[in-house]
C-alpha cells in the first residue's frame, strides 16, 4: 500500500515539472512582448517629436516660445519678454560651455547659479533677475513636460529680494499742464492730444492704447474696447475731454487717410484709432519720443513716462472715494494684489480725513 502511494506522489511530481516549465515560458514571452511594446511606444513618441527627443538647447527655446504663443495665449510682448531672458540665458552658457550649446538636460543648478550671480555683476536690477528666473523655471518646467529634463534645475534658485517702490504719479494741476500742451494748430498736435486724453482717461497700457482700433471705439456708449494681457479683452470708459479730443482728431483722420502715400488704404474697423504721419499704426516707441517731448516743454519731472499717466489715473480715483475692486478692473488686474500698490494716497488727503475723523485732530 506504502509502495502505490509512493508511486502516485513520484507521478504527479514528474508531472507538474513540464506544467511549471510551460508556466515560465509563457511569462518569459509575456515579458519580451511588453518590452517590445514599450520599445515601440518609445519610437513612436520619437517620431512624433520629429526624430528629436531630445531637442538642442536653441530649438527647445523656440518650442518654448511657440508654446506660449498657442496655448498660452501670450501675448507678442510676454513672448518678446521670454525670448530676450532665454537668449541671455544662451550667450552665457555659449561662453561657459566653450563655445559651444549644451543639450538642456546638460544644465545644472550650478551654471544657472553662476548665470544670476553675471547678472547681479553686470549690476541688473533686482526686479529684471527676478524676471529672468521666473522664465528660466518656466522654461525647464516646459521642459519636463516635454521630457528633455528629468528635473527643473531652476526651481533651487532663490529670488533676490525686491524693494517695492511706490508709483510715481503727477498731480490734477501738473496733468492739466501736460494735457494742454501739444498744439491745437496742427493735426499732429490734435493727434497727441487726443492720445493724452484717452491715456488718462481710460488709464490704458501703451501696448494697449496703440493696438486700438477704429471699431473698438463705441461713440455712443463712451467706451472703448482694450486687449490687456493675455490677449484679454475689457470695456474702459472714455471721459468727455478725451470723447471731445477724439472728435476732433478724426477730422485730421480722414485726411491722412485720403492722402496717396498712405499706409492704410481705407478706413474700416480694424484700421488703427492712432495714425501715424504715413497713415500707418502709431508704435509704442512714437508714443515715448512723443510723451518725453512734451514733459520737456511743460518743464514737468523727468521721472514722467508714459505709465505715469496710469498710475495718476489709479491714483487720482482712490483719492476720490473710488474702491479697489472698481480700480482693480478699470486698469485690467488679474490679481487686485497688483492693484494694493495704489492705496498709497496722498499726504493731503491722509491729513484731511485724519483732521474730519479724529475727535482731538484739532
Amino acid at each position: 500500500m506504502k509502495k502505490t502511494v509512493r508511486k502516485i506522489v513520484k507521478v504527479k511530481k514528474t508531472a507538474a515539472k513540464p506544467a511549471t516549465k510551460e508556466l515560465v515560458r509563457r511569462r518569459v514571452k509575456k515579458l519580451v512582448r511588453k518590452k517590445l511594446v514599450k520599445k515601440k511606444v518609445r519610437k513612436k513618441k520619437a517620431d512624433s517629436r520629429g526624430g528629436q527627443p531630445l531637442p538642442d538647447l536653441e530649438t527647445a527655446i523656440e518650442r518654448f516660445l511657440r508654446y506660449l504663443e498657442v496655448e498660452r495665449n501670450s501675448s507678442d510682448l510676454t513672448t518678446k519678454s521670454y525670448r530676450e531672458d532665454l537668449e541671455g540665458l544662451v550667450e552665457y552658457l555659449h561662453e561657459l560651455y566653450e563655445k559651444r550649446l549644451p543639450q538642456p538636460s546638460e544644465i545644472t543648478t550650478l551654471d544657472l547659479r553662476g548665470y544670476v550671480a553675471a547678472l547681479h555683476d553686470a549690476e541688473y536690477q533686482r526686479t529684471t533677475i527676478a524676471r529672468r528666473m521666473a522664465s528660466l523655471r518656466s522654461f525647464f518646467k516646459f521642459g519636463m513636460r516635454e521630457e528633455w529634463v528629468t528635473m527643473n534645475p531652476a526651481t533651487a534658485l532663490r529670488n533676490p529680494r525686491v524693494t517695492r517702490s511706490l508709483p510715481f504719479f503727477l498731480s490734477t494741476t501738473e496733468l492739466g499742464t501736460l494735457l494742454q500742451t501739444p498744439p491745437e494748430s496742427d493735426g499732429m498736435g490734435l493727434r497727441d492730444r487726443a492720445i493724452l486724453e484717452v491715456m488718462y482717461s481710460s488709464g490704458v497700457r501703451v501696448s494697449e492704447l496703440v493696438g486700438l482700433n477704429i471699431g473698438d471705439y463705441d461713440k455712443e456708449q463712451g467706451l472703448v474696447r482694450v486687449r490687456g494681457k493675455g490677449k484679454k479683452e475689457r470695456m474702459a470708459p472714455i471721459g468727455s475731454f478725451a470723447a471731445e479730443a477724439l472728435k476732433t482728431w478724426f477730422r485730421h483722420r480722414r485726411k491722412l487717410l485720403a492722402l496717396p502715400y498712405a499706409r492704410f488704404k481705407k478706413d474700416g474697423p480694424n484700421t488703427a484709432l492712432f495714425l501715424n504721419k504715413f497713415a500707418g499704426r502709431f508704435d509704442v516707441r512714437n508714443i515715448h519720443r512723443m510723451i518725453g517731448k512734451y514733459i520737456k516743454i511743460a518743464g514737468l519731472d523727468t521721472r514722467t513716462s508714459p505709465h505715469t499717466l496710469r498710475h495718476s489715473f489709479a491714483t487720482h480715483l482712490l483719492d476720490s472715494g473710488a474702491d479697489i475692486r472698481s480700480i482693480q478692473e478699470l486698469l485690467g488686474h488679474a490679481n487686485i494684489v497688483t492693484t494694493q500698490i495704489y492705496t498709497h494716497v496722498s499726504t493731503a488727503t491722509l491729513r484731511e480725513v485724519y483732521e474730519k475723523s479724529h475727535p482731538r485732530a484739532q
